[in-house]
């Protein structure tokens, strides 16, 4: 059974769904210890989490692609009894560009990490997936048992590989793993002090939208509008990052309860909804009043029309559903949105 101190590694746990989930384990009792490389993220969000929470977590700077420092970080810490792992590159145009640097960084992490719970005998492991493993889906909304299809980028073959390492390593020692599935998430811890950091321009729709709103960019180029959906654009399953993160503490404490019903579970992250993308430039206009100038433009190339989940698996063994709704992941990116500018002008 969990105690207040049981501790549990998150990998990642300064990025964006990590240092959401870091907050929700805080505050469900269990005592974290994070590790990243800083690559993409900044050691004051650790800080940021400890002026939420009451606590900061522990933190370690340590590269995961070196296992002799991913050795010495668990020999430090003999305790910990499970691992969240999302540390990986995540730009799915970037992955294109450069499939070598997401097989490297991402394969080479994961296998680093299960060797040394192998080694240490930890036994729960839950894994960063994506709904990118589903490509685009014969039917919707799409559960579980959906056939996985040839992946369109490196970043999509790293999930689907990462899945295929976990059913092999389920089998051959003693670690039980849930791996997640997550459709969009998006939206801001309600402080505003935690939040998705985009660095140029965005490569996800919500920031695009509120930086629009801000005045960072002139307009909203939204790619298609000749797609066999409601509208024309594109649709998908956007989530609030903050019930994401929930159910990362859900999948926990079923592996340290030992609920699980097979030592290899998978699954989905969604709210169940598509919203095409001009209905999330409605929602943002509803939930603060602001509209965007948008543009339609041609198709993208490797864009799936529309993706949506069936949660009833999630919903039923995790006792886990998503509670936010679209207008509330507006509000909180939105208010993220104004945060980090207010940020740069005390700067």
């Amino acid at each position: 059974m969990r105690t207040p101190k049981t501790k549990i590694l998150v990998t990642g746990g300064t990025g964006y769904i990590g240092s959401h989930t870091v907050v929700e384990l805080i505050a469900s009792g269990y005592e974290v210890v994070i590790i990243d490389n800083l690559s993409n993220s900044s050691e004051t969000v650790v800080d940021r989490i400890g002026e939420i929470t009451g606590v900061r977590p522990a933190f370690h700077r340590v590269e995961m692609c070196e296992k002799a420092e991913m050795q010495a970080f668990f020999d430090q810490h003999p305790d910990i009894r499970a691992v969240i792992h999302f540390a990986a590159f995540l730009q799915v145009n970037e992955s294109v560009k450069e499939p070598l640097t997401y097989y490297l960084n991402n394969l080479n992490s994961q296998l680093n990490v299960l060797q040394c719970m192998k080694e240490r005998n930890i036994d729960h492991f839950v894994f960063s997936s994506s709904c990118t493993v589903y490509g685009n889906p014969d039917n919707l909304p799409v559960d579980e048992r959906a056939p996985i299809k040839k992946a369109e980028s490196a970043y999509g073959n790293t999930k689907q590989m990462g899945e295929e390492i976990l059913e092999h390593t389920v089998k051959a020692t003693r670690i039980n793993a849930i791996s997640l599935r997550y459709f969009n998430p998006v939206g801001a811890h309600e402080s505003a002090l935690i939040g998705e950091v985009q660095h140029g321009v965005p490569h996800h729709l919500v920031p695009y939208i509120t930086e629009t709103a801000f005045g960072k960019r002139s307009q909203l180029n939204v790619f298609g509008s000749d797609y066999r959906t409601h509208d024309g654009t594109c649709v998908r399953d956007y989530i609030h990052v903050v019930d994401v993160a929930k159910a990362h503490v859900a999948a926990i404490d079923r592996l340290i309860n030992g609920k699980n019903r097979s030592n290899y579970e998978v699954f989905n992250l969604g709210t169940g909804i598509g919203y095409s993308v001009l209905d999330m430039i409605g929602a943002f206009t509803k939930a603060t009043g602001i509209s965007i100038k948008y543009e339609l433009a041609p198709r993208r190339v490797g864009d799936v029309e529309a993706v949506y989940a069936d949660t009833t698996l999630a919903n039923r063994e995790l006792g886990w559903k998503a509670m936010l709704n679209v207008e509330d992941m507006m509000r909180s990116a939105w208010k993220w949105e104004q945060a980090v500018a207010a940020k740069k002008t005390e700067a």
